[in-house]
């Protein structure tokens, strides 16, 4: 097609930033943030030029837990891989729709992120688990994808028809779609508003009694504090999964820290959804949290929307472990074990009902994870990896053009505002959150909708 583009340019640099206190979940503890961007110059068949950028939190935190190489060593790793990958994308002489880019570029992940530990010494030590290699990927599809919009002159998610992609959804995912593509499953234009789910980390003060030396940067610092100052309706609650009393206090104490301001706001309907980190042993240990959980504070389960993956992120580990029971009462979303349809198929045979979507897993894996889900009647999330600055305006941008998406998301203002700091005066409404939403119809520009660094 005249619209297929051409790689003409991959350029990537870092930037690092403080978190303004610790973030905990899943026994991890994080700090601080290294942002992968990168700049990408395309042209299409008929001459026409673009610019696209993309930008990702590299959480190795999140994407690597490895029981030997050290945090530094895998942050390393990840950030030399991402640069890597920009170098094989300069050399990628083919051309096509950003879907096919990213597809064939996706082949070299592997070989290349091995690559990266021969270079540095390590790969008698651990594997690059693929979770890693799609973060360390997303900035760069991103880029494609915001440069073909912005060579067009048009919104991204208006150029996945046939009119633009050159193959259908059965060549990325089985025949069950084909004659289909990503239009079907994707809304042409935002939608104007999204609810915002702030998270609730293992180590964050719920009231003022919580709190031993305040941090006085005039931000909030308890969640009564944000829950009053952002008029909060949604809360994801990071939970431990091996410490079943622990985890049964903390929903109480978050349900009654809740519901004491919500009073005092006249709100009386908030939501909740539950992120045990993959450290639930099984299925049962879930069960039981439900269940102790309901006897102690009833409304605390009737506001739960749904539960985040609870177990250990290898679907294939003996014994196999199943969420059937758990998502005959509430929706069970995949995440750290959604790597590609594969794994997708063989979430649904353990009896996950849901999905999570992350931008930090590449945006053309993002799109078809979208279309799988919809097509297959599953419930759909977008979060997030404590994105801050362009990275978040990314996943809010995929949030707002997938029609089954609620809510995002949207942690990095809460731990690291820094980084936002000099797009928020640019998008206040995506930035300052209005009775517990962001405004997400200002996405609307060409590319992925908005101009992070030009």
């Amino acid at each position: 097609m005249l619209s297929d583009i051409f790689l003409k340019s991959v350029e990537p640099w870092t930037e690092h930033f403080s978190y303004r206190f610790p973030m905990q979940f899943g026994g991890r503890v994080v700090s601080d943030v290294q942002i992968l961007n990168v700049k990408v110059e395309v042209e299409s068949r008929s001459g026409l030029h673009g610019v696209g950028y993309g930008a990702m939190t590299m959480g190795n935190a999140w994407a690597w837990i490895s029981p030997t190489l050290e945090n530094e060593q895998t942050l390393d790793c990840m950030i030399s891989l991402g640069r890597k990958l920009c170098a094989i994308a300069s050399d990628y002489r083919e051309a096509g729709h950003p879907m096919e880019i990213c597809r064939a570029l996706a082949q070299s992940y592997d070989a290349a992120a091995q690559s990266v530990l021969e270079e540095k010494g390590l790969a008698e030590f651990d594997r690059f688990p693929k979770l890693a290699q799609m973060v360390s990927a997303s900035p760069l599809e991103a880029a494609i994808f915001d440069a073909f919009g912005k060579m067009l002159g048009r919104d991204s998610f208006q150029l996945l028809s046939g009119e633009f992609m050159n193959q259908d959804l059965s060549h990325y995912l089985n025949d069950d779609f084909r004659g289909e593509f990503l239009d079907r499953y994707v809304l042409p234009k935002p939608k104007e508003s999204l609810s915002l789910y702030h998270s609730v980390g293992g180590l964050d003060p719920l009231t003022d009694a919580d709190i031993s030396e305040r941090v006085g940067d005039g931000l909030p610092e308890t969640l009564a504090e944000w829950i009053e100052a952002d008029g909060l309706t949604h809360l994801k609650i990071k939970l431990n999964g091996s410490d079943l009393d622990w985890d049964v206090d903390r929903m109480v104490s978050i349900e009654s820290t809740a519901a004491e301001v919500q009073a005092k706001r006249g709100c009386t309907q908030w939501a909740y959804s539950a992120d045990f980190n993959e450290k639930c042993p099984n299925e049962e240990y879930v069960f039981e949290w439900l269940r102790r959980v309901e006897e102690r504070t009833p409304l605390a389960v009737g506001r739960l929307q749904y539960v985040e993956q609870p177990t250990c992120r290898d679907l294939k580990r003996e014994p196999v472990i199943e969420m059937f029971r758990v998502a005959q009462i509430r929706p069970v979303v995949i995440d750290e074990s959604l790597t590609d349809f594969e794994a997708f198929l063989l979430s649904r045979e353990r009896g996950y009902s849901g999905v999570a979507l992350k931008a930090c897993k590449g945006h053309h894996e993002a799109l078809l994870m979208a279309a799988a889900a919809q097509k297959y009647g599953m419930f759909l999330c977008v979060q997030d990896l404590t994105c801050p600055g362009a990275a978040f305006l990314h996943s809010a941008s995929i949030a707002a053009h997938i029609p089954t998406v609620e809510a995002i998301e949207g942690n990095g203002r809460q731990y690291c505002p820094s980084a936002s700091a000099a797009l928020a005066p640019k998008y206040p409404h995506l930035f300052k959150v209005r009775d517990g939403r962001i405004r997400t119809d200002v996405l609307n520009g060409p590319g992925l909708g908005f101009s992070a660094f030009e």
